[in-house]
This record gives C-alpha cells, sequence and structure tokens, in this order.
C-alpha cells in the first residue's frame, strides 16, 4: 500500500471492539456488506460516532459505528422518523394550509411544529385516517438531493424550513430530502424504507412551543404522537402512558397539598407546602446522616455571588446563557447554577498538608438554571432546585477508595428506597483537559470500583465530561422509565483554574482532583421519582401523616387524644374530629394514602385497644396500642418501604 493510501485509510470500531480497515469514502451500508450479505441486506440505518445516519452516509475517517436492523433498539427511532413525515404528509392533506417546521423522533415517539393552522385534538381523528391510508399504501421511501437553489426555491414561502437551511443545512449542497408519493420533506434522515413499515401510529396530544425554543421567537403549535413496530407494542405503551397519568406527580402533589407552582411566583420556582416540606426534611435527613457517617463536613453558600466567580469557574463562559444575572451597583452578579465554585473557594482558603486530604464538604444547595419555559415540567424541570451535593478533594491515589466510599452510599439509597437502576460509565471526550496518564488512571480507579461491587454498566465512550470520567445512575421506577439520578465525576479542570494546592510528603505543592457527587441528583426531581414511584403511598418514615386516628363517634374524641399524647407523641398524626361517618372518615384516609388508620369506637375505650387499619384495606382488632407504636417505631427507623402491621401480626 502506498504513502498516499494509507493516509486515505479509514478505521471502522465494530460493537466487540474488532476493528475493520477501509479506503475512504466507504458508506455504512458497503461495512454492513463487508461483515456479511445478511447484515447488508437488513442493514436500515448507523449509529456513527453515537450519530444516527442513513446507510448511504460516507466515513472518512476512523469511527465506532453500530449496525441498525430491524429489531434493534434504534429501529424504532428510524419508525418514529418517518411516522413523523407520515403525519405532515396526513396533516397537508387535510389542511393544505398548513406550514411545516421541523418533526424528530423523541425517546418515546415523535412532534412535529406547524403553523399556519388552527387545529386541535378533535381533528386527530381524521388526520390519523389520513395517516392509516398512507400506511397501507406501502409507498417507497427514498432519499433525494436537491441543489440549494432549488432548495431554497421549494419553500420560499416557508420561513421555518429557509432558517434550518441557513443553520442546519448551512454550507450543504446538494441539500438532502425525503419523498413518499409525491410529497417531500428537508430531512438528513434516517428513515426506513417503505411507510408500510411503520407499524402502528397514535397522535397524542397538542401542545405550543416557541420556534427554536427561543421565547422571542413566534409561537408554533406541537403535535406529538408515536410509532412502533406492532399493535401490541403500541397498546402497551397506551396504557402504560394511562397509569402514569394517573401517577403524574402533578396531579398527587396537588390532591396530597405536596407542593404547587404559581404563575403569580414565577415558573419553575415550586412552593412546597408543609405536606411536601415534610417529605423533603426526612429526606435531608437522612442523606445529612449518610454524610455525618462518612466524615463529610456541612458547609453553605450563598445563593448569588459575583460574576468574576463564574467567569474564573468556566460557568459563566458556558452558562451564562442559562444563568439569571442582576446588576447591583453597576456590578454584575449571577444567582449560582452550580455548587462547585463555592465549594472550592472555601478549600482555597485554607492550607493543606497531604496528610489533610481527603478534605470532604455536602451542602443541600440551592441552585438556578433558566431553562426555557416550555421545557418547564412539574419537579422534573424547575428553575430552582436543590442538589443533595458533596465535593472532595483527594490526592490522585486516594481516588478509589473515595469513589469506593462513595458507591456504597448511593447503593444503600438505592436498597433503601427498593429502586431499580442502571449504570453509566462515560470515558475520556475527543476535547478534555488533564493529562493522558491522569485519565487512564482515573478511568481504570473508577471502573475498578465498578467491577468490585459488581454492578452491570454500560460504558459510554467520549462520553465523560471535558473536566474528567463519570459514573452515572439512572432510577427505574415502578412503570419502566429511566430518571437521571445520582453521580459520580472527577474534574481535573476545577482545581486547575482554582490553583488549588496541597503540600505533599516531599514538601512541594500538588494538584488535588476534585471529586463531585450527587446521591438523589436534585432533591426536586428524586421527590418527582418517588412520588410517581409510591404513587403517592409514600413509606411510613416519609408520609407527611403517619397516622390517623378515627373515632366512630364524638364520644371516642377524647380517648382518640388519649392514644395520640400517650402513644404516638413521636410520630405524625392527626385526629379525624369531623362529625362525619366512620365509612367516610376511612375513605378520606384511603384517598389520603395514610399509611395506618387506628378505629376507635366504645369497645376499644372499654378494653383499652384499637383496631388498626392500613391502606392496604387490611384489618386487625383488638390491638394493644404498645404493639402497635413498637412496630410502627421499627418502620420508621429502619426505613420499611411498606405498611407490614396487619400483615405480620394478624396471624
Amino acid at each position: 500500500m502506498s504513502k498516499q493510501e494509507q493516509e486515505r485509510s479509514v478505521s471502522v470500531e465494530l460493537p466487540d471492539g474488532s476493528v475493520l480497515e477501509f479506503d475512504e469514502p466507504v458508506t455504512v451500508e458497503d461495512v454492513a456488506y463487508d461483515i456479511g450479505p445478511g447484515l447488508g441486506d437488513d442493514c436500515r440505518a448507523g449509529r456513527v460516532d453515537g450519530e444516527l445516519v442513513p446507510p448511504e452516509y460516507e466515513i472518512t475517517e476512523d469511527v465506532v459505528l453500530e449496525i441498525v436492523t430491524p429489531g434493534s433498539d434504534d429501529y424504532v427511532n428510524l419508525i418514529r422518523h418517518s411516522a413523523a413525515h407520515v403525519f405532515a404528509q396526513a396533516l397537508q392533506r387535510e389542511f393544505p394550509e398548513a406550514e411545516l417546521a421541523i418533526g424528530p423522533w423523541t425517546d418515546d415517539g415523535f412532534y412535529y411544529d406547524i403553523a399556519g393552522v388552527d387545529i386541535d385534538e378533535d381533528d386527530f381523528a381524521a388526520i390519523e385516517e389520513e395517516m392509516a391510508a398512507i400506511i397501507e399504501a406501502d409507498y417507497d421511501i427514498e432519499r433525494v438531493h436537491r441543489s440549494r437553489e432549488d432548495a431554497k426555491a421549494i419553500y420560499e414561502d416557508n420561513e421555518y424550513k429557509q432558517d434550518v437551511l441557513e443553520t442546519e443545512a448551512a454550507g450543504e449542497d446538494p441539500i438532502s430530502f425525503y419523498q413518499q408519493d409525491g410529497w417531500q420533506d428537508l430531512c438528513k434522515g434516517p428513515h426506513v424504507e417503505s411507510t408500510g413499515q411503520i407499524g402502528a401510529t397514535k397522535l397524542l396530544q397538542i401542545a405550543s412551543a416557541h420556534w427554536r425554543g427561543e421565547e422571542e421567537n413566534e409561537m408554533l403549535t406541537r403535535v406529538y404522537g408515536t410509532a412502533f413496530e406492532s399493535e401490541d407494542e403500541l397498546e402497551e405503551f397506551l396504557e402504560n402512558r394511562q397509569k402514569a397519568k394517573e401517577r403524574d406527580h402533578r396531579k398527587i402533589g396537588q390532591e396530597l397539598s405536596l407542593f404547587s407552582i404559581d404563575e403569580t411566583t414565577g415558573p419553575g420556582l415550586p412552593l412546597y407546602h408543609p405536606n411536601g416540606k415534610t417529605v423533603l426534611n426526612e429526606l435531608s435527613d437522612y442523606v445529612a446522616d449518610l454524610n455525618r457517617d462518612a466524615d463529610y463536613r456541612e458547609v453553605e453558600t450563598p445563593h448569588v455571588f459575583r460574576t468574576e466567580l463564574w467567569k474564573k469557574s468556566g460557568h459563566y463562559e458556558n452558562y451564562r446563557d442559562d444563568m439569571f444575572l442582576l446588576d447591583v451597583n453597576d456590578e454584575e452578579y449571577g444567582l449560582k447554577p452550580m455548587n462547585c465554585p463555592g465549594h472550592a473557594t472555601i478549600f482555597d482558603q485554607g492550607q493543606w498538608s497531604y496528610r489533610d486530604l481527603p478534605v470532604r464538604y455536602f451542602e443541600d444547595g440551592k441552585v438556578y438554571r433558566k431553562e426555557q419555559r416550555g421545557e418547564l415540567s412539574g419537579l422534573s424541570r424547575t428553575w430552582s432546585f436543590t442538589i443533595d451535593d458533596g465535593h472532595l478533594f483527594v490526592r490522585p491515589d486516594q481516588i478509589e477508595d473515595e469513589v469506593q466510599s462513595i458507591m456504597d452510599i448511593i447503593l444503600n439509597i438505592l436498597d433503601t428506597f427498593d429502586l431499580d437502576y442502571n449504570v453509566q460509565f462515560a470515558t475520556r471526550p475527543e476535547k478534555s483537559v488533564g493529562s493522558d496518564e491522569i485519565w487512564e488512571r482515573a478511568e481504570n480507579q473508577l471502573e475498578s470500583v465498578l467491577e468490585s461491587n459488581d454492578v452491570d454498566y454500560d460504558i459510554e465512550p467520549g462520553d465523560g465530561a471535558f473536566y474528567g470520567p463519570k459514573i452515572d445512575f439512572a432510577f427505574e421506577d415502578a412503570l419502566g422509565r429511566s430518571w437521571d439520578g445520582p453521580t459520580v465525576q472527577l474534574d481535573f479542570n476545577m482545581p486547575e483554574r482554582f490553583d488549588l494546592s496541597y503540600v505533599g510528603e516531599d514538601n512541594e505543592d500538588h494538584r488535588p482532583v476534585m471529586i463531585h457527587r450527587a446521591l438523589y441528583g436534585s432533591y426536586e426531581r428524586f421527590f418527582m421519582v418517588l412520588t410517581e414511584h409510591y404513587n403517592g403511598k409514600f413509606p411510613p418514615w416519609l408520609a407527611p401523616e403517619q397516622v390517623r386516628i378515627l373515632p366512630i363517634s364524638d364520644d371516642q374524641i377524647p380517648y382518640a387524644k388519649q392514644i395520640k399524647n400517650q402513644y404516638l407523641g413521636d410520630q405524625r398524626v392527626t385526629i379525624e374530629d369531623r362529625s362525619w361517618t366512620v365509612k367516610r372518615k376511612i375513605r378520606e384516609a384511603h384517598d389520603d394514602r395514610v399509611p395506618y388508620m387506628l378505629i376507635l369506637g366504645s369497645d376499644e375505650e372499654d378494653a383499652g385497644t384499637i383496631s388498626v387499619r392500613d391502606r392496604k384495606e387490611q384489618e386487625l382488632n383488638d390491638v394493644d396500642p404498645d404493639a402497635f407504636v413498637d412496630h410502627l417505631e421499627t418502620e420508621v427507623d429502619q426505613r420499611r418501604t411498606d405498611v407490614t402491621f396487619v400483615q405480620q401480626h394478624g396471624n
């Protein structure tokens, strides 16, 4: 092979780690056929360095490649992308005046932003009928290329497509289009081969969205839909979606008076009611105990700093558009988007020896990030949220032990809440800071901790932060949905920016490594996960109201007060003293998801006993109050996730 040919060769790394060498250019489909004719025939797309691309995508440099075939995890994205086009074609059949903006796939379906037409969900049936006809016709979906001049002429009257041509497609000529049955859309793909391969579709809802997500831009109509390979998969999705609606934390939050978000006080700024604050306090006390047991020291930093701090940390450059900035006496300040610069400043104000390290700080720190209003959603995405933050300053040789300690805490938390999870290990990205040696050592140390804990994890090559590798946990709730959770991140950048140092054994200054870790992620999102995971039926130790005493008549109210004061002074207890029937009192307590009800009538008062009923509708009579209180205290102290008194004492 000549020198020129060697310079033109490209390496393609496959998911099994094997590497194929090709002379450029080579397409994704070429690679698939090189592996085998069957794979070539089945190739529908490729994931090149993490990006989903069509089969004809040309590979001109070394890449990591995964071939996408029917039935693979990525194939459903092709189906949904094609379904977005089918929706747009059907829409324009029904409403020719409709103006199309963009229509990508999402994690659970697709959406299309449109203008020029006023539609609502009553129009879905007619549009879905047209979509079904297009799918039934099984039109070929073909990629074609048009000159930039022709593309601009096609969209002469469509300002949104013109914007796409000037941004995403800037510099490209020719321009990629996909067409079916004479209808076409500006698109890079990839798609399935024909409309008949789309399977089952459903339009879900209508919302509003600013063009490009920018509030100064005009408001568009956004239509959400979904698509699957089969009707069975669609039906399962719709069933789970209905369950998710029933468990929606915003709905439960209102029913149980946990929190509210009021337009008068501001979007994305939750107000926690007494019930919600009780849950947050219990979560905070739990994690504070874990931190203190692990020798973390609590610190506190203000909500606002001079922007000089954010310039020093690099956040001003990278997060300025997402920060709330203030002008105070002609000086610029910013509400903090992160807690780490404050903790680094505290460390910098000390004199440290190698013997002093590791130094561990923790703070329940309130932070502020100016998300687009259209992206705000309950507690899952807010402007104001609290991170159970921890930052450690360690010697390089201490990384593995400290990460192991953090992992122990995280696994303890996951076990306490009985949450399933998945783990990703993200390695060095192309753009990063720090030496090859320290990155290799850090990655080996993180992976060693994962292996020693027998944790199943996926490697995300090149997905680490520019300042260091990381381990990310995602919670899985009762409906199988995944939510961002705990994280452990190594940072070689912040110590450099703040010129942090400690005196080593050699009496020279050395640079510490900073470890960022969050055990919940943020209180807001974790609160949301727990609310929906438990369907508002919080474990007794978290429940805002742990016991409700239900006197059968007003005559038993004095006995109810006696039981509360004598036995339940340390628990969260209320007495239902309204003049309701006992049946209504029980129903109300069930609706409020109270773990335990104590029903008191004249028989219980005469015998000095109680009747215990739990929210599972199990009941036990003639119970010694001491026996119940001892059991409840054990459930609370051990942070058990369920009510078990009647089950354990009923036999």
